[in-house]
């Protein structure tokens, strides 16, 4: 199967695959473009971590970092004009396929800062603050699950912003969100907003489960135990799947959708794969089902093109099998709920030690350019 069948095959099984990257590099190159063109691509995620990768590597900030600094502008002032530029020219390269897909996809994401991930009122500050700063209509804004993000969530959306909430790991965090997802369109509609405008994706995060859950097992070290690593990322994404049905499969719903609300999409996220002892596709193949979205590392994105094995579903239908996986690993004595507390928290820590490391490299390149 050639590249080009591979990823034509994941599309046209429902999933969008969206790239897990952006820098002005990939923008001025014309690469993002080509891969909108050549892979399938509709749609990108950005969070801290990306973007202080991007700003600190080349030279393509040089001339706007300049600009800034004549101006006076502070660090987080700089930071903002950066970030919101990058995603605002991403989102225009993406308007045909935003026009082509209704609004569906040609999507590019943004990150609330992550220092305020347990702040709800200011988060809902910030999330209407990036929306008017970037001014497209094909942005989402990212704002954590956290249980101080909830409430945000419903706030932002019931301002007719377009949401996705990122850093979920459990399925019982999954829920809330959704609970969150449907109070904030019940406010929009209240508001008087169009729910045909209003779109959202929740990210659920993959790889990181397998890297900790693992972790735990070769800490238990059993035959048992060792033999159910690599099991728990793609049971936990599944089972969230499970819930997704169930949750959007309910009167509730039906009343938002017969007003033209558009699903909130699970988004696989973190799908790059850590242990070179598994397959580098296994979180785009194992996880194929309509109406999904896999936003994949560039490297993940090429691993796909050429070897994924891409069939029909893998996932539906397939609960009892990872709630059974969930039920091994409690027998051997892997403690779940501390699992997902870890990561939520560990997810939080590193975009905010992200975050710390772009302000001080803009920090460091403003001063060197008012020299």
């Amino acid at each position: 199967m050639s590249t080009t069948n591979r990823l034509a095959r994941l599309s046209e099984a429902g999933v969008s695959i969206w790239l897990d990257d952006l820098s002005r590099e990939r923008l001025n190159s014309g690469n993002l473009a080509e891969l909108i063109r050549d892979r399938y691509v509709v749609g990108v995620t950005t969070n801290p971590t990306i973007f202080a990768s991007a700003v600190s590597a080349g030279h393509a900030y040089d001339e706007q970092v300049r600009e800034l600094a004549a101006r006076g502008a502070d660090v987080h002032a700089a930071v903002r004009e950066l970030t919101t530029a990058d995603v605002r020219n991403a989102a225009d390269v993406f308007r045909d396929v935003y026009a082509r897909t209704n609004g569906v996809d040609g999507r590019v994401s943004i990150e609330v800062d992550p220092g305020l991930a347990k702040d709800t009122e200011r988060t809902v500050a910030e999330a209407q603050d990036l929306w008017k700063a970037v001014d497209r209509p094909n942005i989402f804004v990212k704002i954590p699950a956290t249980e101080e993000g909830l409430p945000a969530i419903t706030r932002t959306l019931a301002e007719g912003i377009s949401v996705n909430v990122t850093l979920i790991f459990s399925v019982e965090r999954y829920r809330a969100v959704i609970d969150a997802f449907f109070a904030g369109l019940e406010r929009a509609r209240a508001n008087g907003h169009d729910l045909r405008t209003i779109q959202s994706v929740a990210s659920f995060f993959v790889s990181r489960v397998d890297s900790e859950v693992d972790k735990r097992l070769e800490a238990i070290g059993t035959d048992e135990a060792l033999a159910l690593r690599g099991e728990a990322a793609i049971a936990n994404a599944r089972l969230a799947y499970a819930a997704y049905q169930e949750l959007f499969d309910t009167d509730r719903w039906r009343a938002l959708a017969d007003d033209g609300a558009h699903p909130q999409r699970p988004l696989w996220a973190s799908t790059g794969v850590k242990n070179p002892e598994y397959s580098d596709t296994r979180y785009v193949d194992q996880l194929v089902v309509a109406g999904t979205v896999n936003t994949m590392p560039e490297k993940t994105l090429h691993a796909a093109a050429d070897h994924a094995e891409i069939g029909g579903d893998t996932v539906t239908g397939t609960a009892d099998r990872a709630q059974a996986v969930f039920d091994r690993l409690a027998a051997v004595g892997v403690d779940i709920p501390d699992v997902f507390v870890t990561l939520e928290n560990e997810g939080v820590e590193k975009f905010d030690k992200s975050w710390t490391e772009l302000l001080d490299t803009v920090s460091g390149q403003l001063a060197q350019a008012g020299s």
